[in-house]
C-alpha cells in the first residue's frame, strides 16, 4: 500500500516507525521545513531511498495519483485544510489530533468521506492501548453494570521550551491549549467509554503560567452524559517538574477500573462482581513506553489498513474525532460565556476564543 506523511515535526517519528511496521511502501514525505524532512528520514536511515521530498503538500498529491494512504502530522491549524484536500482527490486519510479547529470543517471531512468513500481516522491512538482495550471488553460484556460516573486527569508539564519549538503552539488559530493539545486523547477516551451521547458540559479554564501562550495551561469540566453518568475532565501542562499521569477511572454498579500510567498504559484498579480467572493477570498489566504516545501508532494504522482493504469504517473514524473536538470545544464555549452548553454544538471555533485570556 502506498503511503506519504505530510509534517514531519515533533509526532511525525510515530507515524514514520508504524508505516514501516505496517510495511507500507513510503513513496513521499512533505514538510515546509526542509531540514525536518532530512532529520526524519535520517532517522530510519531512509535519506538514500527514492522517497520523494515536497514542500507543497499539494504537489505532493498531484504528482502521486496512485496514493492509497496519506498521514497528516503538520501543525493542528491545517489538519482540516489537508485532509479535505486528499479526501477530494480520493485519498484516504490518517489525521492526527485534532481532526480540525471548528466544527464546520470536521462536518465537511464526514461529508466529504461519506460522499466519495475515503476512509478517514483520527489519530486517536491511545484506544489501541492494551489496557484500554481491556477495558473496553469488560464495558461491551456488562461487567460494570450500570455507568455511575467517570474521570480523566492528565496531568502533565509543558515549559517554555517546548512551546518555542514552534510559534504556532498555545495559540487559538493553529493549537488550542492544553485541553485542545494535551488532553483530546483522554476526552476521547472517556466519551468513548460513557457512552458517545453528551447532553451537557459545564467547563472552567485559567492562564495560570503560561502567559505568553494564547489559550489555556489548565481546563477542567463536569459532563452530563445522556446515559445519565456523569465525567468529570482535569487537562493540565502546569505540573511541576516533569509528566506526572494520564489517568482515566470508569465507575459502576458492578465494576471499578483505573488505567494509569503516563498514558492510561498500566492497570491500578480492576474489580468486578463477576470474577474472571484472568483478572489476576489483568491488575499485572503494564505497557511500557517510551513516551506519553504510547505504543498506539501502529496498532491505528493496522486497524486503518484493513478497513482500505476490506471496505470497513475506521475504529476512530471521522465521527469519532468530531465527537473529542466538539467536547473540547464546548468547555471552550463554556469558558467564554460562563455557562453551561448544550449538545451538539452547531458550529463553534478554537478561534472563538481570540482574547479570552487578555488583560
Amino acid at each position: 500500500m502506498k503511503y506519504a506523511l505530510i509534517g514531519c515535526g515533533r509526532i511525525a517519528v510515530n507515524h514514520i516507525l508504524a508505516a514501516l511496521d505496517n510495511k507500507l511502501e513510503i513513496v513521499a514525505v512533505c514538510d515546509v521545513v526542509e531540514s525536518q524532512m532530512q532529520l526524519l528520514l535520517e532517522k530510519y536511515h531512509l535519506e538514500n531511498s527514492d522517497i520523494k521530498r515536497y514542500k507543497d503538500y499539494k504537489d505532493l498529491v498531484n504528482e502521486n495519483k496512485d496514493l492509497e494512504l496519506i498521514s497528516i502530522a503538520t501543525e493542528s491549524g491545517v489538519h482540516a485544510e489537508i485532509a479535505i484536500h486528499c479526501i477530494k482527490n480520493r485519498i484516504n486519510v490518517i489525521i492526527e489530533k485534532p481532526m480540525a479547529m471548528n466544527i464546520k470543517d470536521a462536518n465537511e471531512i464526514i461529508r466529504l468521506s461519506d460522499e466519495l468513500h475515503v476512509k478517514v481516522s483520527a489519530c486517536h491512538q491511545n484506544r489501541f492501548n492494551l489496557a484500554v482495550q481491556e477495558m473496553r471488553r469488560a464495558l461491551e460484556s456488562g461487567r460494570f453494570g450500570k455507568l455511575s460516573h467517570g474521570s480523566i486527569n492528565v496531568r502533565w508539564n509543558r515549559n517554555r521550551d517546548y512551546y518555542d519549538q514552534a510559534k504556532w503552539r498555545g495559540t487559538w488559530k493553529s493549537d488550542g491549549g492544553a485541553l485542545m493539545n494535551q488532553c483530546i486523547h483522554g476526552i476521547d477516551l472517556l466519551r468513548w467509554m460513557m457512552g458517545d451521547d453528551v447532553e451537557e458540559v459545564y467547563g472552567q479554564t485559567r492562564q495560570q503560567f503560561h502567559h505568553y501562550l494564547e489559550a489555556e495551561d489548565v481546563g477542567m469540566a463536569v459532563v452530563k452524559f445522556k446515559n445519565g453518568a456523569i465525567g468529570t475532565i482535569e487537562g493540565t501542562t502546569n505540573v511541576y517538574p516533569k509528566n506526572l499521569e494520564e489517568t482515566l477511572y470508569l465507575f459502576g454498579e458492578t465494576g471499578t477500573c483505573k488505567l494509569g500510567g503516563k498514558s492510561c498504559n498500566a492497570i491500578e484498579a480492576w474489580e468486578f462482581k463477576d470474577t474472571d480467572p484472568k483478572d489476576e493477570e489483568f491488575k499485572r498489566l503494564y505497557e511500557q513506553t517510551t513516551n506519553v504516545y504510547g505504543n498506539g501508532h501502529g496498532r491505528l494504522f493496522a486497524n486503518v489498513i484493513d478497513c482500505i482493504k476490506n471496505d470497513k469504517q475506521p475504529l476512530v473514524d471521522a465521527r469519532a474525532g468530531k465527537r473529542a473536538l466538539e467536547l473540547v470545544l464546548a468547555i471552550y464555549k463554556s469558558q467564554k460565556e460562563g455557562r453551561p452548553i448544550k449538545l451538539p454544538l452547531d458550529d463553534f471555533a478554537s478561534t472563538d476564543m481570540n482574547g479570552v485570556f487578555d488583560d
